[in-house]
């Protein structure tokens, strides 16, 4: 096996220290083909990554290696954490697209997709179900509304579906352009729409700015084409009226007023005609300063660095 060449190495130890020190936040260890996903701003080959990973390089004294799954020196208990997670998402996943399923059928929806730490099969018990749904310009707060009904409807199965980020086709470009959103981007499941998924990326190539090596879903869940439903279809005939923009405009005038109100810590929600960025825990910002804390300090090649 040859060599890389010294200089090369030393970026790619660094791209994979922070790729971990990212992850770690949400104690979540990675395996050697989802390093090199979500490698931290560096293009680079499978293979390369792997015999970084392999090497007896300074990383070696910063990374971990148990049962296949990579972490930080020192965090090997996250690799259980991994394990039991995966199992309790396993569950969570017949009910995100059940119900992703029932939701792309409603009127106006063009894609649903499931974001957040199920995305990446890392949820607790009780966990919500995170979604992001693009919709038809012009009917976003009103597909919103009659999205807000099925997530009544699951409450009452004990099912926590969270539809927390609205855009319309005409607003599939994101202007928050940080490596939180990229890995937002980059981890989200398409279960239904994949041609409008893939405008999105199209739409926000940043994203290769942050994560180079990370083009397409993590897994396809959503059929390369799907027509359609006949019951979508017939739904919208009526909303496609002055009835239909007149409701439009009167929940998007009520819910942005009340929503903005609600919207008393975070910065990062967004209430507009063409989106619903229902945000309001400020995770966004929180994540980017632990990360921020973590990648300043010295890459330190005798031990691990202290996060």
């Amino acid at each position: 096996m040859s060599q890389l060449p010294q200089s090369r190495q030393a970026t790619l130890e660094q791209a994979i220290w922070r790729t971990l020190a990212y992850v770690d936040l949400f104690d979540y260890p990675l395996t050697a083909v989802e390093i090199h996903r979500y490698l931290d701003g560096v293009v680079a080959t499978l293979h390369d990554v792997r015999q970084v990973l392999t090497s007896r390089s300074v990383l070696a004294a910063q990374v971990s290696c148990l049962h296949g799954f990579y972490c930080l020196a020192g965090r090997e208990e996250v690799v259980a954490l991994r394990q039991m997670r995966q199992q309790t998402s396993q569950k969570l996943w017949a009910e995100a697209r059940r119900y992703g399923n029932i939701i792309a059928q409603l009127p106006f929806v063009h894609m649903v997709a499931v974001t957040g730490s199920l995305a990446m099969s890392n949820v607790i018990d009780k966990a919500d179900i995170d979604y992001f749904i693009v919709t038809e310009n012009g009917r976003l707060w009103l597909t919103r509304a009659l999205i807000v009904g099925v997530v009544r409807w699951a409450a009452r199965r004990g099912i926590l579906l969270c539809p927390n980020y609205f855009v319309s086709e005409s607003a599939l470009g994101l202007a928050d352009q940080t490596i939180y959103t990229a890995r937002e981007i980059a981890q989200m499941v398409p279960l239904s729409g994949l041609p409008t998924y893939q405008r999105l990326r199209q739409q926000n190539q940043w994203v290769l700015n942050f994560l180079p090596n990370a083009d397409g879903p993590p897994q396809v869940l959503a059929a390369e084409s799907q027509p359609k439903r006949w019951l979508q279809a017939v739904t919208e005939l009526p909303l496609r009226t002055p009835l239909g923009t007149w409701l439009e405009q009167w929940e998007q005038a009520r819910k942005i007023a009340k929503l903005t109100l609600e919207q008393t810590v975070s910065e990062e929600s967004c209430f507009t005609a063409v989106m619903c960025k229902g945000h309001f825990q400020a995770h966004q910002k929180r994540t980017l300063r632990a990360y921020q804390n973590r990648i300043t300090k010295p890459f330190n090649p005798k031990g691990n660095s202290e996060v």
